[in-house]
């Protein structure tokens, strides 16, 4: 299936559905799609946000740091698939490459867990992609100029589909980030949800042409369905030419 980005914000003098909605919205997307209980609802923060004394990155920040968090993913969990987590649930994408995961082993290992959850969110790129009111979406699956192309293959991996969580305590990107090798991209089935190969599928890319800020319109937009073998070199040119790598998705 399709994967799509949605990006919710909380706008000034919000009503209570779009609190809701945005509440909601951040535990999903930090708890790794986990079911809540009423009795695990951070009820103060809510009140915070509801009342403006904090912000959606404010109210990320304490889902993060609460002992929810540190129960589901990081006592249950090794390092490597703790920070792996922190990656896709706090910044929406994997991590680049093993030197990343290295310097938040050494953050956590120096400073505690506050310091590598806060390093996350006080980062110039979460400040970029979500600022104070976009709660954190999955924006690894289009492309980012400076990032490498096996990113995109390694968030799809992390992604799972819709009825999936991130209960597996094993890490999904450990022999790739390590040995540097590619990760092969995985989506979901629509029957049962398992993973499969895409070396034989075809992908439809839609991209634009400039990365100018004007000329980001409907008319230099494009599309190109292409086999998976050639979707790296694609890429590769699209952002020579200043482009930019809107959407990828599988078609069925």
């Amino acid at each position: 299936m399709p994967l799509k980005l949605t990006l919710i914000e909380l706008r000034p003098n919000p009503t209570e559905e779009d609190v809701q909605i945005v509440i909601s919205a951040v535990y999903k997307q930090i708890l790794g799609n986990q079911h809540i209980m009423e009795s695990n609802r951070l009820s103060s923060a809510e009140s915070q946000l509801r009342n403006g004394e904090i912000t959606v990155k404010g109210f990320v920040r304490k889902v993060a740091q609460s002992d929810l968090y540190q129960s589901l993913f990081f006592s249950s969990n090794n390092q490597y698939r703790f920070i792996e987590l922190n990656y896709k649930h706090l910044l929406g994408r994997a991590p680049q490459d093993q030197t990343e995961i290295s310097q938040h082993v050494q953050m956590y290992n120096e400073q505690g867990y506050e310091a590598e959850i806060d390093s996350y969110i006080d980062s110039e790129e979460y400040s970029e992609n979500f600022g104070e009111w976009i709660v954190p979406y999955p924006y690894g699956i289009t492309s980012q100029i400076g990032f490498k192309n096996d990113t995109f293959n390694r968030i799809f991996s992390l992604l799972g589909g819709p009825s999936t969580n991130d209960n597996d305590s094993r890490s999904q990107l450990l022999s790739s980030l390590a040995s540097n090798l590619p990760t092969p991209v995985k989506l979901q089935t629509k029957g049962n949800g398992a993973n499969y190969g895409n070396t034989g599928k075809r992908f439809r890319i839609v991209y634009s042409t400039s990365k100018a800020p004007a000329r980001l319109n409907y008319l230099s937009k494009k599309e190109l369905t292409i086999n998976y073998a050639e979707m790296s070199p694609f890429m590769q040119n699209i952002h020579r030419t200043g482009g930019k790598i809107i959407s990828i998705t599988e078609q069925t």
